[in-house]
């Protein structure tokens, strides 16, 4: 069994891009992947493990299943690991840590239905939520559209904003302004990109102050229940991670992405449109990402001998 760290995978120097199209790729398998709904934990407040399992079909042939946790108080609070099978013979291969494929798939998750839902007229985006998921999400759409200029507004926290910009001043496609208040990047914006984790209630209760023809990217789904009843369509990564939702039965109209991407569904129709789109995360992406990474570094990581019984045993 390879032991595969964050380090070694930060040191591949995966673009963003490619990130996007191996989120594409993980997409195209939807339907022939068996990817039963995710298991969430609570042990105390709102502290969770999610298991999330997938089987790749042939000829991947792999199967995985992640562990991700968010431990108020630890350091860092949001950890994850996947551990790697051949679905072949059952040999376990890899144990990883996902803290960096979380991060990245989920980015560009977000990406994929910005480009997949925005209107033509889009020009601006506004990020609320500036941690890595929120970098990762600009690290994507930036660097899979290099010839698209993107004017951001951020919503200012403690000194995120300024530490965003900084982090993206080599970048020549993107120009950034600060805003303070969550209703004025709501009416500012024709894409709102939300990676908050923590939301008390809605982020904006004036329904009137979502521009004709917006898309809302509710990373974590938080905040914008009131969109749920009067936004002309909500597309989800899958349908069992939102049919629980309070609004669910009071969608207007409502796919998959997927279904979208194949053209089985269809998706923005008109620049009128207000569209949401919930992107909840799924194994069937970190186990793609995974099998990529374990095929590049099987043969330079470190090996643990599991001694397996290889006869039936009685106790």
């Amino acid at each position: 069994m390879k032991i595969i760290s964050q380090k070694q995978i930060r040191e591949l120097n995966i673009s963003p891009a490619q990130c996007v199209e191996w989120v594409k790729e993980s997409f195209s398998l939807k339907e022939t992947a068996q990817l039963p709904a995710k298991i969430s934990l609570h042990p105390q407040g709102n502290d969770f493990f999610n298991t999330m399992p997938c089987l790749l079909p042939a000829p991947y042939n792999y199967f995985g299943v992640k562990e991700v946790h968010r431990i108020k108080g630890a350091t860092p609070a949001l950890g994850s690991d996947l551990l790697l099978y051949n679905s072949l013979n059952g040999e376990l291969l890899a144990m990883l840590d996902a803290d960096w494929i979380t991060t990245m798939r989920t980015g560009a998750v977000a990406t994929l239905a910005i480009q997949t839902f925005r209107s033509t007229k889009t020009t601006t985006y506004g990020f609320l939520g500036l941690g890595n998921t929120g970098r990762a999400t600009m690290l994507c759409l930036l660097d899979s559209e290099p010839e698209v200029m993107h004017h951001v507004i951020l919503l200012r926290y403690k000194d995120q904003a300024e530490l965003f910009i900084e982090r993206f001043k080599e970048y020549d496609n993107v120009t950034f302004t600060i805003c303070d208040d969550s209703k004025e990047l709501v009416a500012q914006s024709d894409v709102i990109v939300s990676c908050i984790t923590e939301a008390q209630g809605l982020l904006c209760d004036e329904d009137n102050l979502y521009r004709e023809g917006c898309l809302v990217v509710p990373v974590h789904t938080r905040g914008f229940q009131n969109c749920d009843l009067f936004f002309d369509k909500v597309y989800a990564d899958d349908t069992a991670h939102v049919c629980g939702f309070k609004y669910f039965n009071q969608f207007k109209k409502f796919a998959e992405i997927q279904d979208v991407i194949s053209g089985k569904a269809k998706g923005r129709e008109s620049d009128a449109e207000r569209i949401l789109s919930y992107n909840i995360g799924l194994g069937l992406h970190d186990v793609v990402y995974a099998s990529k990474i374990y095929e590049t570094l099987k043969d330079d990581s470190n090996d643990i001998k599991l001694i397996r019984e290889t006869e039936k045993f009685w106790i």
